[in-house]
């Protein structure tokens, strides 16, 4: 026999712990008013006293009597009569009395049998479906499947008393009933919680397998690249004091184009490692008003507003100068004639940690909304001659002090880089 489904078996549950006692409530209750109500009456002993008293009467008149003594003696008997006729009535009624009561007892069952039955009905639609629906999206989380939308509010509008006056329109809105009590609602909520952590986490890991292997690829390009530059440099350096005039040219070609695969070897060398050595207290306030100047040029206008007493950052501050030196960078390259760019350093929150926020805005061309979730991808450059590394760089910097990354654009109006870095909590660098 297949094992009954857990709502049947609570269904059952509920209904005998509601119908038990009120089927032994109402047959105890039975039984006693049955039982009880003959003593009531006392038919039998007024039908005692009624001969016993008949006979003394018989022998009192048979005594010679005064006028008042047989006057008590009839009043006696008149009593007796009386007396001996309502205990017959109350015997009477007391046989029917019980059948009634045993009737209106079994009615009394029946409903409290059908209140039990919807109550417990009620109780276990209440347990059972949301129970029901929780283990369906256990078996959602196993299989890595997406939960489904939680319950979309719904909005009424209604007309007020001026049906043509637009103003006088009542909006309301009603969310959908959920099912089971609000701890299950809670429940829910977790469940969602945790489903978004667990796929945060599942990007992350394929996110650092990605940027490990793309570390593990610049790591081995930097090594076959710089091999060779060395010979050539030496070769270049002979050649410079030997060549000829007419070939002078040709040699400032290859040392330009030395300069700049040694530029590339130092990118993905510098990609391919993560930050080193012991982290430090660094003042993020200082770190931005010395990387901005040293790395936005006079040409271009610099708006910086850096907060005082901001958070210090545990860390590196190499690595965390080079990140915010790579974005300005990329917007000095993105800015036009007569470019401005901007430089906030606020005090922020990570949850309960304080933090730093760095934006960095220009207000050049911008980029595209399909192409602005790719900035932060190795080798993905717009730049004749770019690595498509600066911004990769820079994620990795921020990433490894348990920071995050944001960027926001708008074509024709800009771009905006966010570091949010926390302070005093990246004593650990990160690792694959």
């Amino acid at each position: 026999m297949n094992q009954l489904r857990f709502r049947t078996r609570l269904v059952l549950i509920l209904s005998l712990f509601a119908i038990v006692p009120a089927l032994l409530l109402t047959l105890l209750w039975s039984g006693t008013v049955s039982t009880a109500l003959p003593f009531v009456t006392g038919r039998s002993a007024w039908d005692s006293v009624a001969a016993s008293g008949e006979k003394a009467i018989a022998a009192a008149r048979q005594a010679p009597l005064t006028a008042a003594q047989r006057r008590a003696i009839d009043a006696h008997e008149r009593e007796l009569r009386v007396s001996l006729e309502q205990a017959r009535r109350y015997s009477f009624l007391a046989g029917r009395t019980v059948r009634i009561i045993a009737v209106a007892g079994v009615l009394v069952l029946l409903i409290l049998t059908g209140a039990a039955s919807r109550v417990a009905g009620h109780l276990s639609r209440q347990l059972s479906r949301p129970l029901d629906e929780l283990v369906r999206w256990t078996e959602l989380i196993g299989h890595g499947e997406p939960l489904p939308p939680p319950p979309e509010p719904t909005i009424v509008s209604r007309a007020g008393k001026n049906g043509d006056d637009a103003s006088s329109t009542m909006i309301e809105v009603t969310t959908s009933r959920v099912r089971g009590a609000p701890e299950f609602e809670t429940l829910r909520r977790s469940m969602r919680e945790m489903v978004s952590e667990l796929e945060h986490g599942r990007r992350q890991a394929v996110e650092a397998e990605r940027l490990h292997a793309f570390r593990e690829t610049a790591r081995r390009v930097a090594h076959e690249i710089k091999n060779p530059l060395t010979p050539i440099r030496f070769a270049l350096a002979r050649l410079r004091g030997q060549a000829p005039d007419a070939l002078q040219e040709d040699v400032d070609v290859i040392a330009m184009e030395s300069e700049r695969l040694d530029r590339m070897a130092k990118s993905f060398a510098e990609f391919g490692r993560l930050p080193e050595g012991p982290p430090s207290e660094v003042d993020m306030g200082e770190l931005v008003r010395y990387t901005a100047r040293s790395s936005v040029p006079p040409s271009i206008a610099l708006d910086l507003q850096i907060d005082e007493n901001l958070p210090r950052v545990y860390g590196h501050n190499g690595a965390l100068a080079g990140a915010l030196s790579n974005v300005l960078l990329n917007a000095v390259d993105a800015s036009v004639e007569n470019g401005r760019i901007t430089v906030i350093a606020r005090a922020a929150k990570m949850g309960e940690r304080d933090a730093v926020r760095i934006a960095v805005a220009d207000n050049g061309r911008g980029i595209a909304p399909e192409s602005l979730g790719k900035i932060w991808e190795p080798y993905v450059t717009n730049k004749p001659g770019g690595t498509g590394l600066g911004l990769a760089i820079a994620r990795q910097a921020i990433w490894a002090h348990d920071g995050t990354v944001n960027a926001t654009s708008t074509l024709g109006k800009g771009t905006e880089i966010q570091f949010t870095i926390p302070a005093n909590g990246a004593g650990a660098v990160r690792t694959d």
